[in-house]
C-alpha cells in the first residue's frame, strides 16, 4: 500500500477514536444518572403506598438533568450517524426509559407513550438522525417494567397494599395484548417478550392468593381501575 494512503487511514482511524471517546464521556454521565434513577425506584419495594409520591418526586430533578446530557450527545453525533454510534448509549437509554415508564405507572397507572418518554428525557424530534429514542429501546423498557412489577406485586402485599397486584395484573395483561399485535422480528426483543407470560403468571398467583384470602375483592378492584382510566 502507498504510505500516503496508510497515513490518511491512520488519521481517519485516530479521528474516529477521539470522536468515540468524546461520546463515551457523555454516555458515562448518562449512566451515572440512570443508576441514581434505578436506585430510587428500587426503594418502591420497601416503601408504603402513602410514601410513594414523595419517592417519585425525588426522580423529577434527575429526569430534568438528563436534558443536558441528551443535548450534549445530540451535538456530538454527526447528522445521520445515529445507527453508527447507537450501541454506545443503548443500555443507559433503556434504563432511563424503564425509569420513566415505571414512574408513570406508579403515578397514575398508565403507560407513557414513546414521545412522552422522549420528552421527559429531553430528547427532541429534530435530533432523530443523531440521538433519539427508537421503538426497540422503548419496547425493551416496557418489558423491563413488567418484569419489575411482577416483583412489586409480591412486595406490595407484604407492605399491606392488597389492591396493587390487581392493578398490576390489569396493566400487565393490557401490555401483553398490545405486544401480541406487533410483528416482532428482532430476536432479542422477541425472546424478552416471551418472558412476559411468566411474569403475568406470577402476578396472577398473587392475585389469586389475595382474593382467596378475601383481602380484596375483584369487583372493588375493577371499579378502582375503571375510575383511573
Amino acid at each position: 500500500m502507498d504510505p500516503r494512503d496508510l497515513g490518511l487511514i491512520n488519521e481517519l482511524l485516530e479521528g474516529e477514536a477521539q470522536h468515540k471517546e468524546r461520546i463515551r464521556e457523555h454516555v458515562v454521565t448518562f449512566e451515572k444518572k440512570t443508576r441514581v434513577m434505578t436506585s430510587i425506584l428500587d426503594k418502591v419495594h420497601s416503601t408504603p403506598k402513602s410514601d410513594i409520591p414523595a419517592l417519585l418526586e425525588a426522580l423529577r430533578p434527575i429526569f430534568d438533568s438528563c436534558h443536558e446530557v441528551a443535548a450534549a450527545l445530540a451535538e456530538t453525533i454527526p447528522r445521520d450517524e445515529v445507527w453508527k454510534w447507537k450501541d454506545l448509549w443503548t443500555t443507559p437509554l433503556r434504563a432511563a426509559t424503564f425509569s420513566v415508564l415505571l414512574a408513570r405507572f406508579l403515578t397514575d397507572g398508565t403507560l407513557a407513550t414513546l414521545p412522552s418518554v422522549a420528552e421527559q428525557l429531553g430528547i427532541r424530534e429534530e435530533w432523530k438522525g443523531r440521538f433519539s429514542l427508537v421503538p426497540e429501546d422503548y419496547l425493551h423498557g416496557i418489558i423491563s417494567v413488567i418484569n419489575e412489577l411482577s416483583r412489586l406485586a409480591v412486595n406490595a402485599v407484604t407492605l399491606g397494599d392488597f389492591e396493587a397486584p390487581l392493578r398490576i395484573s390489569v396493566f400487565a395483561k393490557e401490555v401483553f395484548t398490545g405486544f401480541s399485535m406487533l410483528n416482532l422480528k428482532n430476536d432479542a426483543l422477541r425472546r424478552r417478550f416471551d418472558t412476559l407470560k411468566y411474569d403475568i403468571k406470577k402476578i396472577e398467583e398473587v392475585v389469586y392468593d389475595v382474593t382467596l384470602r378475601k383481602l380484596v375483592s375483584l369487583s372493588e378492584s375493577a371499579t378502582d381501575v375503571e375510575s383511573r382510566s
